[in-house]
């Protein structure tokens, strides 16, 4: 039975890779129950969900398991729900889920609309596939408590690590668990770009700052605690001199930074409390106590822009 099953590449390149030691106690789990709880999930002998039960399997034969067969349109059906199950897992790393969600994004706005290259995709006129995808971007976002705008980047980020891959084989391992930390527009730049101008753009990913070496310095005299006032002048200071041009990002680059720290945000605050249900209860005085800094901070900002359009 188990030769019946085989992997397809492209289906087991959506799955986020174990890390050696999680594979490890995956496998001692399954030999000391004697049994693959969970069934292998196949289409038409396919593996869309059980991969690596499935290697572990490869080398235990004598181990009992099970399949489940699903039921799919078409492939890109089939990698939508692959990325959409692997969303439910709880130890994505932010670049995972983005990846993972972009991903799902695309797959279905494939499998709703067909090949738009091809001269037999005639599901529907050209507003009616734009409705329909907006439609889908729209359910991916509530679906995943994040913006619409913040799913259409995701695809855009996903496209650009499949591109980076092609250049440079380990590269999306390295991307997609955090190893080096490329923004999201130098990542989704790379598929943009015409193939034979990415190897450079792909070897700009890794050129990450080398952490200075702290400098001791001369012991000092310890300063004067400021006061609130001084606090704020301060951070309004501060805040004039990062709104100052410096002709490194444009107006569109910066709300799409801001965007994504917003989003980001919201995708770490339901992680924690989706996983940590009781915290809802017992941490609910400290989980108020952040949310009230965090709306302190938006009226203080409004209050800001208002004094600076008075002004």
């Amino acid at each position: 039975m188990l030769q019946n099953l085989r992997i397809d590449p492209e289906f087991a390149s959506k799955i986020p890779s174990l890390r050696e030691e999680e594979l490890k106690q995956l496998e001692e789990n399954i030999l000391a129950d004697g049994v693959v709880i969970n069934p292998l999930i196949v289409w038409n002998g396919v593996i869309v969900d059980g991969h690596n039960r499935y290697r572990i399997l490869r080398q235990h034969p004598e181990i009992q398991f099970t399949t489940y067969e699903k039921a799919f349109s078409d492939r890109y059906a089939a990698i939508a729900w692959i990325c959409r199950n692997q969303l439910g897992r709880r130890n994505l790393t932010p670049q995972q889920f983005k990846y993972l969600m972009g991903q799902q994004y695309g797959a279905e706005k494939a499998s709703h609309g067909g090949d738009r290259k091809s001269d037999q995709q005639k599901s529907s006129g050209q507003n009616d596939h734009l409705i329909e995808k907006e439609k889908t971007r729209q359910r991916i976002a509530n679906e995943n408590h994040v913006s619409e705008s913040f799913v259409r980047r995701s695809e855009y980020f996903a496209q650009g690590v499949d591109a980076a891959e092609e250049v440079e084989p380990g590269i999306k391992q390295e991307i997609l668990t955090g190893s080096i930390k490329p923004t999201e527009k130098a990542v989704a730049a790379i598929a943009k770009t015409p193939p034979e101008e990415r190897p450079a753009l792909v070897q700009q990913l890794r050129q990450t700052k080398e952490p200075e070496k702290p400098q001791e310095k001369p012991q000092e005299k310890p300063k004067r605690k400021r006061s609130v006032a001084e606090t704020l002048q301060a951070i309004r200071e501060a805040s004039e001199k990062m709104l100052q041009p410096t002709g490194e990002m444009n107006e569109e680059d910066i709300f799409a930074e801001m965007e994504d720290a917003l989003d980001t945000l919201i995708f770490r605050w339901n992680t924690c409390l989706q996983n940590n249900p009781t915290l809802c209860l017992s941490g609910l005085e400290g989980i108020r106590r952040i949310g009230e800094q965090g709306i302190d901070f938006i009226k203080n900002f409004e209050q800001s822009i208002r004094k600076a359009n008075a002004g």
